[in-house]
């Protein structure tokens, strides 16, 4: 399910529900239901975010999430073939997403939670595997973590006090 919105920031964001599960806490009079909806938001040009929110209606849980998500955007830095810069591994919690960089044509080879982080970051050619825990809000996390490790050429660099030709080989 996916929508257009604008953040206040200028960025037009596509948002897309990852999961919705219904919640139940015991109290002395029965039990209370909510949902719980897992948002995640992106441009499709490198800016990416996900979002938990908690409602009594799925509407307003997905409302929440994506205000969550938009308030968690962080930047992707992409190469010249729409892909990562270099290989990396994000961890959340048991759930373990290995990010490899791939030549154009490859397309988004990734399962669900992880796709769906790709597709709206902008990504088109990026192999994942999703290594421990297969929950979904840890997967998303993890490689939302993996994605935030990420540095371009021009950081490292700069970094190291070296060229780019020297850093590339």
């Amino acid at each position: 399910m996916k929508r257009e919105i604008i953040d206040a920031s200028g960025l037009e964001l596509t948002e897309n529900v990852v999961a919705i599960k219904r919640v139940t806490k015991v109290v002395k009079g029965g039990r209370n239901m909510r949902f719980s909806a897992l948002v995640v938001v992106g441009d499709g040009n490198g800016h990416v975010g996900a979002g938990m929110g908690k409602a009594a209606e799925i509407p307003e849980a997905i409302r929440k999430g994506k205000e969550d998500a938009m308030k968690k955007l962080i930047t992707v830095n992409l190469d010249e073939n729409n892909s990562i810069t270099h290989d990396v591994t994000g961890k959340h919690t048991g759930a373990c997403v290995l990010l490899k960089k791939s030549p154009e044509g490859t397309g988004i080879i990734a399962g669900g939670p992880a796709r769906s982080v790709c597709e709206l970051a902008g990504i088109k050619n990026i192999r994942t595997k999703s290594l421990g825990s297969n929950n979904k809000q840890n997967v998303v996390l993890a490689t939302l973590t993996a994605l935030d490790q990420l540095k371009s050429p021009e950081e490292v660099s700069r970094l190291r006090g070296k060229s780019i030709e020297e850093i590339r080989g």
